[in-house]
Parts: structure tokens; sequence; C-alpha cells
């Protein structure tokens, strides 16, 4: 299995809190996909595998003409291998949806959206200085279902300052009646170069709690669970069946091609990133040179990197697994770092898998970090 990433470096405003490559000019978004279709043409011989999963990310793919996402599409299909029904996600946002693009996209086969809702407030939209307001976000939901969509995610965001535990549980409450299929909800951070972390730091916008996050985490695990869906990933809940392939598939460790400005790639040992300028990746491509880089991953950051994403999933790291590509003696190193988590509550053990607890999963990263094997 396969899967293949397509960014699309535009977005209508610049989110406070965003750290992806973009731009908010549209001027070079024919440049840009024209380079995207060519470089999807140069890198042809890189995948064996059939394609299982596409995926249009960004910026905000959305604010494209249906046209020019389709062009890219029927690039991948005439270049690679692709599966007899791919999971085919294009990221949207509220605004961008209207009855004409869900029809124009579900027939050139998308088949699943990931919808940045971010919240049913719009007090908070406007503190995160989105382009939609919480009245669109349930007019697209209704748009994309009344087009026949079944299969779609709504990104929602917690701990912002301002928003308050009652306000947290309204949103879920109405994802919840809604019955999105799929919950991608994710504590606020702070990344250096944001504009947020600028205006944290002049004293403009106020800092992020997280012990206020905790409580919102707490809250999503009650409430989720309750309403039948799986929490199988931290930041990832879905209905039975509903479930992203394109995100499993990157948190098992699967191959996919990145293609577009700042897009990533991983071929199993090897990650590889396109230049994050989208001029320097248009006149690079024009003249048929990948501008990319690239390293080549050790045997001790392969292993971390599983560390690190097999925590994150209900399936927790399976102990096999680590005995088979990394040897007995990393198991028992792991398995001996990994008590104090158990007495802690913070990780459950079984006889094939260490799973983080609900307590646990909050704390997912500094745990995962902990366990990290250093240079050798």
């Amino acid at each position: 299995m396969a899967g293949i990433y397509i960014h699309i470096p535009f977005c209508r405003k610049a989110c406070h809190y965003c750290n992806f490559h973009f731009s908010t000019s549209l001027g070079k978004a024919e440049a840009v996909q024209a380079s995207i279709i060519k470089e999807i043409s140069l890198r042809s011989s890189e995948l064996n595998e059939e394609v299982q999963t596409i995926y249009f990310g960004g910026g905000t793919p959305s604010i494209l003409d249906p046209e020019a996402i389709d062009k890219i599409l029927q690039a991948i299909k005439a270049h690679y291998a692709i599966s007899s029904y791919p999971e085919i996600t294009l990221e949207a946002n509220p605004d961008d949806i209207t009855t004409e693009k869900a029809r124009a996209w579900k027939q050139m086969g998308i088949n699943r959206f990931s919808i940045g809702v971010q919240s049913f407030a719009d007090k908070n939209l406007q503190w995160m200085n989105r382009a939609h307001n919480a009245s669109q976000s349930i007019q697209c939901i209704q748009t994309i279902r009344e087009a026949g969509f079944e299969n779609f995610s709504i990104d929602l965001i917690y701990g912002t300052p301002g928003q308050t535990q009652e306000g947290w549980i309204k949103d879920l409450e109405k994802a919840i009646e809604m019955k999105i299929p799929h919950l991608s909800c994710y504590a606020l951070t702070v990344e250096e170069g944001t504009a947020l972390h600028h205006m944290i730091g002049s004293g403009k916008k106020e800092k992020i709690s997280p012990d206020e996050q905790a409580e919102r985490f707490e809250a999503l695990v009650q409430l989720s669970s309750h309403a039948g869906y799986s929490h199988y990933e931290i930041s990832n809940l879905a209905l039975p069946g509903k479930e992203s392939k394109h995100n499993s598939a990157y948190w098992e460790g699967k191959p996919y091609l990145g293609f577009g400005p700042s897009a990533h790639s991983f071929s199993g040992t090897k990650r590889s990133w396109n230049i994050a300028d989208n001029l320097q990746y248009i006149q690079s491509i024009e003249t048929g040179i990948l501008p990319s880089e690239e390293e080549t991953l050790r045997e001790i950051d392969q292993l971390n990197e599983y560390i690190m994403t097999s925590l994150r999933s209900i399936k927790g790291m399976q102990k096999e697994t680590i005995k088979t590509r990394w040897g007995n003696d990393k198991l028992q190193i792991i398995s001996t770092e990994i008590d104090q988590f158990i007495q802690s509550g913070k990780i459950m053990a079984t006889e094939n898998a260490w799973v983080l607890s609900g307590q646990g999963r909050f704390f997912a990263d500094g745990i995962a970090s902990s366990l990290f094997f250093l240079e050798e």
C-alpha cells in the first residue's frame, strides 16, 4: 500500500496559528499547478506499489477551481498504478464549498473531505482569523451530504484562550449531533515564526494554558466514547469504518510521495522534502530539476519514529515488530524503560503490545521522547 500527497500552497487568509507553507496571493496558482503536474511525471519511476490513497492538502486545495484539481488527479492516474477503490481526500474550508463545486469534486472521483471547521463558535473563529463563520460550517456539511458524500472529517481546535470548557463541549456536542463521521481534534500549539507566536510574545494574545487543554482533552475522550467514536489515534476519532486510510498509513510507516512546494515523501528508509518557496519550486521544476533534499534514516531513527507514531495509535507499540526489526536487546531496553509509565497508569501492557491509557494519551509526545534511543 502506498499514498500520494499533493500540497496546494494557497489560502484566502492567514490563520494566526498556522505554520504550514502557504501564500495568500493566487498570482502563481496556475504555474504551481502546472509544476505539480510536471513533478508527477518527473517522479513516475519512484513508486512501484499500488496507490490506495490520494490526499490534497495545503494550504487550502478547495480554493482552486475544481478543474485544476481534476487535472492534477488525471496526471496522477496517468503515471501511477491506482487501486480500484482509492480513498481520495480533499481538504476544504467551509466558505469554499458550494453545491456546484461539491458535484464537480464528486464527479472527478473525490470521495472524502477534511473540512477546516475548527469551531462552531464565531468568537473562536474570529480569534483564529478564519475566513468563514459558524453558519457556513453547518451549511457546508449539509451541502456535501446533499451532493452524496458520506465520508468526511472536520477539524476542531481546543485550548484557545477565551474558549471555556462549556464552549468546547458545545462544539463537540454539535459535531456529535450532526453525526460527523470523523473528527480530527487538535490542541492549539504555538509554533515559532507564526503570527500567534509573535502576538503572544508581544502581549497582544493570551498565553496557552496546558491545564485547560488537558481538561478539554478529557472532555473529548468522554463525550466521543459515549457517542460511539473510536479514538484510534491521539487526535483522530471515527465512527465505525470511517477511519482515515491515508493518515493511518502515515502512522504505520507506509511509503508515500509528496508533490508540490514543501511536500514531504517517505520510502521507509529515506525521507525527502521539496523547497518551501513557490517561485523557486516553479523555476526548478521548469528546468527538470527536483527542488528537494533528502535524508537516509538510520536504524535508530527508524525505531524512534516507530515509537512516536505507534504510541499515538490505538494499536500501540507492537512487541513482535520491535523484536523482528530491531532485535531483542532493544525490546528488553524498552520493556525496562516503559515500566515507569505502566506503574503510573499512563501505559497499559498486553501480551503483544504497549498501549497508552486514556490518562496517558495527553502526554503521548513526552512519553515517546523519553523512550527514544540516543546516538549509538
